[in-house]
This record gives structure tokens, sequence and C-alpha cells, in this order.
């Protein structure tokens, strides 16, 4: 079930820079001041997003869970899932029970984000939060965290925000590439898969694929046109300047998550494509310093999250065929940007998003925490 809006409210209780110095990445051990393990809650863990958060922490296995806390609507409350650490009851969210766990995903909306994150988390007892909505991410004392970039920044709040999918999926590449030749601007155009709208955007495309190939009239109520045998240059809604929403988080999240200038010039086109997993990303990058497509190459295939793809002369490249249900971000068509000679690099970058740009990423926050010290099982009496 996928939480939106009041529906969900009602149904819970309740200038340029032009070089940049290493930034902190993942940490390498456990912190020896965590020994106990933790209990960790999910909102919103029958949707698409809340399925993979629990399937992640289920076969990485290196979150420490003593105890799995589901919570959800009142349709769904009482009902049974099966998991690695045994049976669990969905339970009827309230701020309260969710501050009986160490660390809560939220995989609902910002409208619920908004309501209760901040009293989940606010006190000393408070648990960690780590938001999947947009709610936060602009928030400037709230941290917008990819762990391999900058995952110190959260030793600085209990509530993070994860970051937009095509963002996450796109700096996996951008950011190995900005520490070895440094950045001057970039350019990039998406193509975004079915499910960045949720299930119920896979469910229209595959209902919709059905009617036209059977003659009947295609309807859509996710997407702004049938998606179908269909390209919608548009995902969320039109902003003053021309850009969509969706482009300018790509410009916005990028600047905070690297510590970039607020005047980096970053530019992102986004376009809707029926497929039903795993985001495309064409990116250009013109750098400061010359750029030697070999080098990056070396550099890419040695960065954690990062499967290098790259063999054109036998049709080896990333695709969505590939890179779904994968966790690490594939990276290839490496080459010398015509536009930019000497100091630019263009390249295609294929990962999913329900994974790297969502759910994943979600889960390597609390493993990031856990390590640093700041997630802390909390000691009950």
């Amino acid at each position: 079930m996928k939480f939106t809006g009041i529906a969900l409210l009602s149904a819970l209780v309740v200038s340029p820079v032009t070089a940049f110095a290493p930034r902190s990445s993942l940490s390498s051990s456990r912190s020896t001041t965590t020994s106990l393990d933790y209990s960790v809650g999910i909102v919103g863990a029958t949707g698409a997003v809340g399925k993979e958060i629990r399937q992640c922490l289920e076969t990485r296995d290196k979150l420490p869970v003593d105890q799995l806390r589901i919570f959800g609507s009142e349709r769904s409350a009482g009902t049974k899932v099966s998991t690695k650490y045994g049976e669990v009851t969905v339970e009827l969210f309230s701020v309260d029970a969710a501050r009986q766990c160490d660390v809560v995903f939220l995989a609902v909306d910002g409208d619920f984000a908004l309501k209760y994150a901040k009293d989940i988390c606010d006190g000393e007892d408070g648990s960690v939060v780590i938001d999947n909505s947009s709610a936060f991410r602009y928030e400037k004392d709230i941290p917008l965290v990819v762990p391999e970039i900058n995952g110190a920044e959260t030793k600085k709040c209990k509530l993070i925000a994860n970051p937009n999918c095509t963002t996450a999926i796109g700096l996996m590449a951008l950011w190995p590439l900005i520490q070895k030749f440094g950045m001057k601007r970039v350019i990039m155009s998406t193509y975004q898969a079915s499910s960045g709208a949720g299930q119920p955007g896979m469910d229209e495309l595959k209902a919709g694929t059905k009617d036209w190939l059977e003659g009947k009239p295609v309807v859509n109520k996710i997407f702004a046109h049938p998606l179908p045998f269909n390209v919608i240059p548009q995902i969320d809604k039109f902003q003053d300047n021309g850009y969509t929403k969706e482009e300018m988080k790509v410009t916005w999240e990028t600047r905070k998550i690297c510590g970039l200038d607020d005047n980096m010039p970053i530019s992102c086109s986004a376009v809707r494509i029926p497929t039903i997993r795993a985001h495309s990303e064409v990116i250009v990058l013109e750098t400061v310093e010359p750029a030697d497509v070999q080098a990056a190459r070396e550099v890419l295939d040695a960065a954690p999250g990062v499967k290098l793809v790259d063999d054109p002369a036998n049709l080896q490249y990333p695709m969505p065929l590939t890179a779904t249900g994968q966790y690490d971000v594939e990276v290839g068509r490496i080459r010398k940007s015509l536009a930019f000679g000497d100091y630019g690099l263009e390249f295609f970058v294929c990962g999913d998003q329900l994974l790297r740009g969502a759910a994943l990423n979600a889960v390597l926050i609390a493993e990031e925490m856990d390590t640093n010290g700041s997630l802390k099982a909390k000691v009950v009496a």
C-alpha cells in the first residue's frame, strides 16, 4: 500500500567551485561503543520502497537487527508478514510506538513525514529517523546523505533525509570523477522508469500496455499522458524557470550533498519512459583538470557502489535490463566530450531507483550510523 496525503493521515493514528577536497566516505568498521542489536521500524512497509527496505535489511544482513516492527494503517494492522527476523504483526502507527525503536525508516509521503518525523526523533530518547520523502531535503540543518559521499553528516542530526532517486544514482558515478578532475558544470538528461511513481505507476504501465496491444483505450491517472509506447518530457510540476521540480531536485540536491557552491551550474532534463524499473542518465561533465578517459574508467572501476560496464566493442554498456535488482550503479559509454574537449567527459549511468535511489541508500545510511556510532541501541530497563 502506498500512503498518500490526507488519506494517509486519516488512515494512521496520529560562484562555481573549481577544486574539491575528498569528503568522508563509508566508515570501515562498527564503532566499539555500539554493542547491542537494534529495534528497527518501517512505516509504509507494504509499499514499493518499504518492501525493498525490508529486503535490503535481510539480504545485506549488516545492520544488527534484534526486532523488526512494521507500522501500517487500520486496514493493514493485524496482518502478518514473514521476515528473516520471524513473523511480524503489522502495528497501527503511533508516535509513541515508533519512538520505542532505535531507528525508523519512513517510506511514506511528505505530508506524513512533516507531521510525524520530528516528533519521532525529538529529545534524547527519540529515535533516528531516515526519511525517504522530499519533506526535509532542503532544510539547512537536516543532512541529505549518500553515505559514500558525505556519510559523516549523519553524526549531526537524528533526522536524515534520503535523496531523490535520480540524484543518488547519478552521484554514484559523478562524485568519483569530481574528486579526480574537479567540476565546472554538469548537464544531465534522465530517462526514468514507471516505478519512479511507485507501485501505482508500474501498475498503470502494465495495464495500459495490455490495453494498447488489445486495441482498447489507454487510461492514465498517474502520469500526465498515457505512458505505453510513449515518452513524457515531464516529471513533477513545472517551475517558474521552465524546469520541472524533478529536474530542479537534481540541481539542489547535488549541490547540497557534494558541498558545492550555490551557483555551481547543474542542469537536468527529466523524461518518463515506458520501462518498469531502473532509471538511466546521460551525464556530461565539464572538468577543471584535463580528463583522461582511461583514468576515468580506473576511478569508476575502483569506486564503491559502481559497476563499470564499458565494452562497446562487445555491446556491453549499462541498461535497465541488467541494472534492475542490482545494488551497484552501472556506468559505461565513457568518452571524451566533443563539447568540452580535453576538459569534458560523457557517460551513461543506469541504476535501480527503488534500491540505490531509495531503499538501499536508506539502509546504507543506517549502517553508516551504526558504524560511526551515531546510531545507538536504547537500553531497556
